[in-house]
């Protein structure tokens, strides 16, 4: 082994090291920058090492130097100011668009490798270049759907057509078939073309069935085939980076994805079967807007002040809306307030609160606020009974009691418990009905009263408020 090789092999061992504490870190939001700065050196360390050898080599010719740092640049200008710019209600279909880009470079490499070779692959690389192909195609698609529903460009409503399940069935034999072919065959070029074709349109049917409301656990599912797509490539190209780091998002985004079909009671085999997708369709529960009007309590920020000011334990659920009005920095403004007056706050934490798992973490790390009041479900559940005020901010289908109903399309969902609160207060816009289209009957309930608002400008006016009793 040459000298380079060696430096090599112990660099993408130090990448390797960071990616797995990196991703360790990531599991708290207190150590979560810290982990993605760490992944963040693994990547640059890995990337460093692979131009050296490549330079070292002298096998790339200068247009394919010039085409390749032009990439790089436009990469990472585009990564860096995309991801700057984007508002924390985007990050899910960011996440889904990295998805597709992931997914389509991993099928990419496969293809090149292929052609490199001319079709004469041996059995060792001619499998991982067919799953790397066909799950890189499903990804790339698929993500690219995900993206356009979570964005509004494609409609969040499941989209169906006569036929569908004869058509999955039909592209999974079609792809199944054309990988054995391939394996057998692979001096014949069509057969692989076919795999990335059928991958591609199974990509499209399963995903364009889901409605909006189940798309986050969709995106994580496609995350978790970009990480094998990522880790095929590894094999074709014998790297062991992409081996680690695709096996890591692989491993990670399998657990994410189970994690999240529990939490909005969905099953990843439905998802799978391509038969998953009724989170947006019609529910058998009556909607505040098709049925007999809704009778609930209004309120002003003036008596919510009056509460907050006179509570001792207050519970703030933070929701969708709030990620949407950007108005964390007034709820840690409020938060801080009641706590400098001896006010016990926390806030509970729906796993798919803002539509991914940790948005509100880090939506509410970056405002500084403190981690220990920061509680899960299970953990928040158990403080609702013993709580006076619960300040719930743009969540609807995470606190929707019809969840412990039968018959619904959240039936058997994980909620907060608000309702169990002595006093509820919902600040809310209108009273249109959450991602999942279910009405909430917490609204109308005795101890609930609405504010009807923009989380932003609702917060100013209840911390005037609430200054005002707390300062008497």
């Amino acid at each position: 082994m040459s000298t380079l090789k060696t430096i090599a092999s112990l660099v993408y061992l130090v990448s390797a090291f960071c990616y797995v504490i990196g991703v360790h870190l990531m599991r708290s939001p207190k150590t979560a920058k810290k982990g993605n700065r760490l992944s963040f050196v693994g990547m640059i360390l890995a990337v460093i090492m692979i131009l050296l050898e490549l330079l070292t080599a002298g096998k790339v010719q200068t247009v394919a130097w010039i085409a390749l740092i032009a990439g790089l640049a436009i990469g990472i200008f585009y990564g860096f100011t995309r991801a700057k710019k984007v508002p924390m209600t985007d990050v899910p279909q960011l996440v889904s668009l990295f998805n597709a880009v992931g997914g389509g470079a991993a099928a990419v490499i496969g293809i090149f490798d292929y052609v490199t070779v001319s079709g004469n692959l041996q059995l060792m690389l001619s499998i991982p270049v067919v799953l790397d192909v066909i799950i890189g195609g499903i990804t790339f698609s698929g993500s690219l759907i995900a993206t356009g529903k979570l964005s509004g460009k494609v409609s969040g409503k499941p989209i169906t057509f006569p036929a569908a399940k004869l058509a999955n069935i039909v592209v999974v034999i079609a792809t199944i078939a054309a990988a054995f072919f391939m394996i057998t065959e692979p001096e014949n070029g069509w057969f692989l073309l076919l795999a990335l074709a059928a991958s591609l349109i199974f990509g499209l049917l399963m995903t364009l069935p889901i409605g909006g409301a189940d798309m986050p656990v969709v995106v994580s599912l496609l995350n978790a085939f970009t990480g094998l797509a990522v880790a095929f490539a590894g094999f074709v190209i014998d790297n062991q980076v992409l081996i680690i780091a695709g096996a890591l998002v692989g491993a990670a985004g399998t657990i994410l994805t189970l994690q999240m079909a529990d939490a909005m009671n969905r099953s990843v085999a439905n998802i799978l079967a391509g038969g998953f997708g009724t989170g947006d369709s019609q529910s058998s529960a009556p909607s505040a807007t098709d049925g007999a009007p809704v009778k609930v309590v209004e309120t002003s920020a003036d008596d919510i002040g009056l509460q907050l000011a006179y509570a001792h334990n207050v519970m703030i659920v933070p929701g969708y809306g709030l990620a949407a009005a950007q108005a964390q920095h007034e709820v840690a403004e409020l938060a801080k307030l009641l706590t400098d007056h001896d006010i016990n706050v926390n806030y509970a934490i729906h796993p798919v609160a803002g539509r991914m798992p940790g948005h509100m973490n880090v939506l509410l790390a970056d405002v500084n606020v403190p981690y220990d009041q920061l509680k899960q479900l299970d953990e928040a559940n158990s403080m609702f009974e013993d709580t006076d005020v619960s300040l719930v901010i743009g969540a609807n289908d995470v606190t929707n009691p019809l969840a412990r109903e039968s018959g619904n399309d959240i039936s058997g969902m994980p909620i907060l418990d608000v309702d169990k609160s002595k006093s509820v207060v919902v600040i809310k816009r209108s009273m249109g009905s959450g991602y999942a289209g279910v009405s909430n009957p917490l609204f109308s309930l005795d101890n609930t009263k609405m504010f009807f608002s923009d989380a932003k400008k609702g917060l100013q006016d209840i911390i005037a408020a609430t200054k005002e009793y707390v300062n008497q």
